[in-house]
């Protein structure tokens, strides 16, 4: 029997962040259908325990193959260094996360080796970006430093102006005293920041979002694994929420520059704070 390789691609983040990932999947992969889920609910991963982000995490990710996906993409940093090495141990469709894209970007554009890395507080403490950026080039030195104020900001809807521009400055002051010339955002909600992050952390600094990195990432194992969707295959992306869908979807529209309807889905743990 032919496997069916225009099976959709599962994304799955803890809120709106992971569609700056998808975007990027919708652009570099046109043919390739996505259904995103975004736990609103009960977003922000970062400050929770391991445990909780686990379970979530794994919540999301049985929708996911229950709806047959063909691979799975953990859109989220925090869900991705707490899980992501148990999925890729438990699914059989490939699993990919967004640390790894992310280091592999920042080592190509870095020419101090000093790099920044801003993430959750989860993301921080797990140490994964400074593994995975020594990883791959062992003289790098890191600094890091957790936003918590940044995802409610994105999730609010609150993106530009006066007050956003004081709290990111305010965030990030510890940092404008460190010798970099690339900062990491990881954080998938961070790049809808990125303007107001720009201003405030200097044009010397270059930016780096794992989006890019992590659909080529996709397209060369979609390949490998000769799973890609065929060049006639016209995509119709699926949007899940687990909270609030008309606060998603105008996020997703203005951020995918197209109308987006997004359908409610409710998880094992509705209602979990």
């Amino acid at each position: 029997m032919r496997y069916d390789v225009n099976k959709p691609i599962g994304v799955l983040d803890s809120g709106v962040g992971g569609l700056t990932v998808a975007r990027e999947l919708m652009r570099q992969l046109p043919h390739e259908q996505i259904i995103y889920v975004g736990d609103t609910l009960r977003c922000p991963y970062g400050p929770r325990p391991e445990e909780e982000i686990r379970q979530f995490t794994w919540e999301m990710i049985d929708y996911l193959v229950g709806q047959d996906v063909k691979l799975i993409v953990i859109a989220c940093n925090t869900a991705t260094a707490v899980v992501l090495k148990e999925a890729r141990q438990r699914l059989t469709i490939p699993v990919i996360g967004v640390i790894d894209p992310g280091a592999r970007a920042a080592v190509k554009v870095t020419r101090s080796k000093r790099i920044g890395v801003i993430g959750t507080k989860m993301t921080v403490e797990s140490n994964s970006y400074e593994k995975a950026l020594r990883h791959v080039e062992g003289q790098v030195v890191v600094e890091s430093l957790a936003c918590p104020p940044f995802v409610p900001l994105v999730e609010s809807s609150q993106t530009t102006g006066a007050y956003v521009e004081r709290v990111v400055a305010n965030t990030l002051r510890p940092l404008l005293s460190y010798d970099m010339d690339t900062l990491i955002l990881g954080c998938t909600h961070y790049p809808l920041l990125a303007d107001v992050i720009g201003r405030v952390i200097g044009p010397d600094v270059q930016l780096i979002s794992s989006g890019d990195e992590t659909a080529l990432e996709v397209a060369a194992l979609l390949d490998y694994n000769g799973i890609a969707a065929g060049n006639d295959f016209i995509p119709e992306h699926v949007y899940h929420a687990t909270g609030d869908t008309r606060s998603f979807e105008r996020i997703a529209t203005d951020w995918l520059n197209q109308p987006i309807q997004a359908k409610r889905l409710v998880l094992g743990t509705e209602g979990t704070t």
